[in-house]
């Protein structure tokens, strides 16, 4: 069942590669199993920083459920939640966060902070990581390769 949800992620992130951006992608499941929101990056396309596929997908799951609150909610994301996106997930109580890559760099769900299982804060989320890590790690690597190589072609004046 994890591993459908996580294809379902993966479909989001798939878009956003297409559209040049990052390939993160997220669905929000409801207690039930039906999808009632999905997101996918679109910083760039949006010019906004804070456009992570999470923040998208709670956006359309709140609005689909008419609730604030998605404490019966699954979120399934590819990469690990950022500390915004960790704290987005707190605000809105999630019940449950299943993630597909770890992020070193940015990781609030267990990588660099626990966000989403600190005592300090009002609400605790449970946690899976490393669901189709493989898939969700080879997408965002195919990426960041391309997007070198992207670079390279620009700075040697071959575009």
């Amino acid at each position: 069942m994890i591993e459908r949800w996580m294809t379902l992620a993966l479909r989001e992130a798939e878009k956003a590669f297409e559209k040049n951006e990052a390939p993160v992608g997220a669905v929000v499941l409801d207690s039930s199993g039906i999808v009632v929101g999905r997101g996918f990056n679109q910083m760039e396309t949006l010019n906004d920083a804070t456009a992570h596929a999470e923040m998208i997908a709670l956006t359309a799951a709140m609005a689909t459920m008419r609730s604030k609150y998605l404490q019966d909610c699954t979120l399934v994301v590819t990469l690990e939640p950022c500390p915004m996106c960790a704290g987005a997930i707190v605000l809105a109580k999630v019940g449950r966060v299943v993630f597909g890559s770890y992020d070193a760099k940015m990781g609030a769900a267990g990588t660099l902070f626990n966000l989403l299982d600190s005592p300090k804060l009002n609400h605790r989320a449970e946690v899976i990581g490393g669901v189709m890590e493989e898939k969700t790690t080879a997408l965002l690597k195919e990426f960041f390769a391309k997007v070198r190589y992207e670079r390279n072609l620009h700075r040697n004046g071959e575009r």
